[in-house]
């Protein structure tokens, strides 16, 4: 899932420019209306991040100024707003890592702005602390070389704790791009990201975690003297996806207790992944989300909980229709649980018992995404769990922050960063529909100055995972789906079997079964989506990143519907894709045994094994250094279409992971997507 930006100078441009192969379309070449919305989007002042004081008095968050990162103070309602850090204007170093202390006064935060480079290029980030009742400078408080961040505060307000890479060399992230694969492999080079605390006035970092295990996810306990963490052994990129849940004190050389281990626990986690550790406010147990979940960080499945002493954990909410995202603990007996529905993002209230958990309201329903920046959905309450915070954006609303007591509607925007913006696509639908028994949602886009006496090509987008959901949200520049609305294209972004919002067995319903019962959904949907607006048939267009590059890839050996392709970091064969991978962990929970286990089961979904059915002219673009989705995965697609004579082209973009992170690029892939599908599937 990209988040583009704006295009760098024309020299930067050259330097990065990306490898074409065989006859691409030129992105320089384009018509008006393209360039106006690229630029467009390349307006938007994007929210990194919100933050609430416990006592609910102040509101912190990250925005973004000229690409870079910065921090807003100002009272809880977004009154007297004003910059804050070391920056010495907006725009001119990066700030971020909100984390408010216990006592409301004392703001910690990450900034390079006055750092040295650091082991990964730039500017190394320190932690700082600002006392926000005085006109001090904020304190620095660490000298740390390597990627740091999850700042929290211990509930004492005694120390600060973060996730550390000492001396990394990228981003602790599989959608970062991989490191050169030189050396000898998996061996030298491992780069462990572990638990660290510093004192709340500053010193020495200490290590909490061991050194042989790479932390994913951390949540202080009440006491202030332990935490619970989510880990596995290195790499880290590899590993998530066989993550034991563990408990440790802080001091130094206290020993670990492994609480939970999905791929030996008994009941319907064995085999899952799990995410969100938070001990209950009574310290007498540690809730978690246990589901089946294709990427860290795209979290969804049902609540557990186990004691935090030991013990079996305990699915809370078997059977449910919905797919919790986040959750914080608002008392011994009651959780406030952000989830997903059916393509929404809702915050319910739940009742809370030793052995489940009870929906008691939904207190809002969004209109789009909303997040605090520290997880999946998360939101930032007051201490007391009677105001909350967020940043929300949805088709129709570029990004603000909203905060504001908790009721039973969502609380307004108390920000107007980008109040000026506009949609340049048209209104967005919500489209419900049934498929094989299961009940299935999607989003429709309308095109721009929608005429109901014309007919339109539409543009079918499949999102990656598969295990997540399309929930509205403002674009930026990059790829995505929204752009072609404004193009004179309908756009149809499903949520097929597998997908977050339908509870957990709708999550679990494509296992072993890639590219077929979600195919079925989404061509269903599409029967749907004719049946409503005036659409021609003739001209549908698929699309997708990831795990929707790889149904780009196959759904045309099932189909001849699709008129034109585009393939983003897609899949073609699953058998290559086994050995070729950085990540290769995550594929047994999907496909039941690994490729040498059952080779069968990858071969029944890799597009390579029925690509002579293909006709549909793609194109295919990839980063050059993705660890999830390697590029040798495009080139056999690529080639295979090639010998074929099927329209096709590829574009490698170089030292990009499966997230693009250089603006030019960003940009670029998604001028080439846009005229790939103008060029075949012409607006009319």
């Amino acid at each position: 899932m990209l988040k583009p930006s704006r295009l760098l100078l024309p020299l930067l441009a050259a330097l990065f420019a990306p490898l074409a192969v065989a006859d691409t379309p030129h992105a320089t070449t384009t018509d008006p209306r393209i360039d106006a919305l690229l630029t467009q989007l390349g307006k938007v002042r994007s929210i990194g991040e919100v933050a609430l004081s416990p006592d609910g008095h102040q509101l912190a968050w990250v925005v973004d100024t000229n690409d870079k990162p910065g921090i807003m103070l100002a009272d809880a309602d977004g009154k007297n707003a004003h910059s804050v850090g070391l920056a010495s204007k907006p725009g001119s170093c990066s700030e971020s890592g909100l984390a408010w202390a216990p006592d409301s006064r004392h703001l910690a935060f990450l900034s390079n702005c006055a750092s040295s480079h650091s082991s990964m290029g730039g500017k190394q980030a320190d932690v700082y602390v600002l006392d926000t009742q005085s006109q001090e400078k904020p304190a620095r408080l660490s000298n740390l070389s390597g990627y740091v961040h999850a700042l929290s505060w211990a509930p004492d307000g005694k120390s600060l704790a973060f996730l550390y890479v000492e001396g990394a060399t990228r981003r602790a992230s599989a959608l970062a791009a991989a490191k050169p694969q030189t050396g000898e492999i998996g061996v030298e080079g491992i780069e462990v990201q572990r638990v660290a605390t510093l004192p709340a006035q500053g010193g020495t970092a200490q290590w909490v975690t061991p050194a042989d295990s790479y932390v994913y996810e951390f949540s202080w306990a009440p006491d202030s003297q332990r935490v619970a963490y989510v880990a596995a052994p290195a790499p880290g990129d590899n590993n998530w996806w066989i993550a034991q849940l563990y408990v440790q004190g802080v001091q130094a050389d206290s020993a670990r207790t492994a609480l939970v281990n999905p791929g030996t626990v008994s009941g319907p986690l064995r085999g899952l992944q799990i995410a969100v550790p938070r001990w209950s406010p009574d310290g007498s147990r540690i809730a978690f989300i246990g589901g089946l979940m294709s990427d860290q960080g795209a979290t969804g499945g049902d609540l557990y909980s186990v004691p935090a002493s030991g013990g079996a954990p305990t699915d809370l909410t078997p059977g449910i229709h919905v797919t919790p995202a986040w959750f914080s603990w608002s008392s011994p007996q009651s959780m406030l649980v952000s989830q997903i529905s059916s393509g929404k993002v809702q915050l319910a209230e739940y009742a809370v018992q030793a052995d489940h958990a009870q929906q008691q309201r939904v207190l809002f329903t969004a209109p789009g995404y909303v997040g605090d920046g520290t997880a999946e959905a998360a939101l930032s309450f007051s201490a007391d769990h009677r105001q909350v915070a967020f940043g929300q954006s949805s088709y129709e609303s570029a990004p603000e922050v909203y905060a504001g007591a908790i009721g039973d509607r969502m609380p307004a925007a108390v920000t107007s960063l980008n109040a000026g913006l506009k949609p340049s696509w048209g209104k967005a639908q919500s489209v419900e529909w049934n498929s094989e028994g299961f009940h299935v949602q999607g989003w429709l886009l309308y095109p721009v100055n929608y005429d109901p006496s014309k007919r339109y090509p539409m543009i079918v987008n499949i999102h990656g995972g598969p295990s997540s959901a399309v929930v509205p949200h403002w674009p930026s520049v990059g790829y995505g789906a929204a752009p072609f609305s404004a193009l004179g294209y309908f756009v149809f972004m499903t949520n097929p079997r597998g997908s977050f919002g339908e509870g957990e067995a709708f999550v679990q319903a494509n296992r072993k079964d890639f590219g077929y019962g979600d195919l079925r959904d989404t061509l269903a949907g599409v029967d749907a989506v004719e049946k409503l607006v005036p659409v021609d048939d003739r001209r549908l267009g698929l699309t997708g990143w990831s795990y929707g590059g790889f149904m780009s890839m196959f759904a045309p050996t099932q189909t001849q519907r699709f008129r034109a392709v585009v393939a983003g970091a897609g899949i073609a064969n699953w058998q290559s894709y086994y050995g070729q991978n950085l990540i290769d962990q995550w594929m047994v929970p999907f496909f039941g045994a690994s490729v040498y286990d059952d080779p069968a089961v990858y071969a029944k979904s890799s597009a390579i094994n029925f690509i002579k059915k293909v006709k549909t002219p793609t194109l295919i673009v990839v980063g050059e250094r993705d660890a999830e989705c390697p590029a040798p995965q495009s080139f056999e697609y690529w080639h295979a279409l090639r010998a074929l004579g099927v329209p096709t082209s590829l574009v490698v973009y170089p030292n990009e992971g499966h997230h693009f992170y250089n603006p030019a690029n960003q940009r670029d892939v998604l001028q080439r997507a846009l005229n790939w599908f103008e060029k075949y599937l012409p607006p009319q």
